[in-house]
């Protein structure tokens, strides 16, 4: 665990990966060979790099990156050059010239897989390496200011939790219920598990979260549907909402889209639905067996013609119509 003074990153070590690299970074760290150094270059958006001892002396910027190499042997595996991999830095042309230096992946980096010895993944904290990746820096790509690795931490894996919502049988998903806080009222959601019970999972999930927490109905079509749960309607994501945002396997299933029926929108792929979902203002036949049905609004219909009802501008509403809050309770 690395506290930074840009905030906290946990990396998972490799060790079936990269044992000598893993037991290096391990003894450095608690020797306390990480604590003050910096994360000292950085590619916007691409990697941040750590991990030489000279970083800790302010006053010697001049050989940031010429310390703690030539420790180890490459051991190169076939993990990829993804979001979060961490490398051990070498000396270009040298591949035997690892050490205590590293950098990080913050987005995938295909150009250098099989070249670095991957020995760690991020597993938290990614945004705050993709934050440190916007630090400003000078002509030679150092940072302007120091972002300081306050300690490392050496800590057992915690062990593996469930996704919420993942292990509850059909008959208690059932008893789940949605208010949507909107600008125009509430509308209350129920569900239906035993119809699409991963797409139910999914959605309460998210919804717990508070992945819909602050987006809008984005597109209305009056006499067929409204619809929200768009993620550029809303600010960044936290890390855990990152987390649950995913593409859902189509669970198309015998429930007619009627008026109050909740489906699931999707691009052409059947499989493709993530996080958007729409309410349906009348009955829709063309939307039979081709979106999937997982809910529908149980109270609040009102609510719905009412945002059905606002200006449009094609499909967009003149005025945003918020989606507050999704609140989750259990009947």
């Amino acid at each position: 665990m690395l506290e930074t003074t840009a905030g906290t990153i946990v990396m998972d070590l490799l060790a079936d990966r990269a044992p000598n690299h893993v037991a290096l970074f391990i003894k450095t760290a608690e020797a306390g060979g990480y604590d003050g150094t910096t994360f000292f270059r950085m590619i916007k958006h691409g990697i941040i790099q750590g991990g030489d001892p000279v970083t800790k002396d302010a006053a010697a910027r001049a050989k940031y990156g010429t310390g703690g190499l030539n420790l180890l042997k490459a051991e190169i595996n076939d993990e990829k050059q993804t979001r979060g991999a961490v490398s051990a830095t070498q000396i270009p042309g040298k591949p035997d010239s690892a050490g205590t230096q590293f950098f990080i992946a913050v987005t995938d980096q295909p150009g250098l897989d099989g070249r670095y010895t991957i020995f760690a993944r991020v597993v938290e904290g990614i945004l705050v390496a993709q934050k440190i990746s916007e630090a400003a820096v000078d002509d030679k790509g150092l940072a302007v200011d120091r972002i300081v690795i306050n300690k490392v931490t050496i800590r057992d894996r915690p062990a593996d939790t469930p996704e919420p919502f993942s292990t509850e049988p059909i008959e208690d998903l059932a008893r789940y219920r949605a208010v949507l806080d909107t600008s125009m009222g509430e509308i209350t959601l129920s569900f239906m598990p035993d119809k699409a019970p991963n797409h139910v999972r999914n959605f309460l999930r998210l919804a717990q979260a508070g992945v819909y927490d602050g987006m809008s109905f984005h597109r209305i079509v009056k006499g067929f549907v409204i619809q929200s749960g768009h993620l550029p309607t809303r600010g960044p994501l936290n890390e855990t909402q990152q987390k649950y945002v995913r593409q859902m396997s189509a669970e198309f299933n015998d429930q007619l889209h009627e008026k109050g029926t909740v489906s699931m929108a999707r691009l052409s792929d059947p499989n493709s639905a993530s996080t958007s979902f729409f309410i349906v203002t009348a009955r829709s036949q063309a939307l039979d067996n081709q979106y999937t049905v997982f809910g529908k609004v149980e109270s609040g219909l009102d609510v719905v013609e009412k945002i059905e009802a606002v200006a449009v501008n094609g499909e967009t509403p003149v005025d945003r119509v918020e989606l507050r809050k999704v609140t989750i309770i259990k009947k």
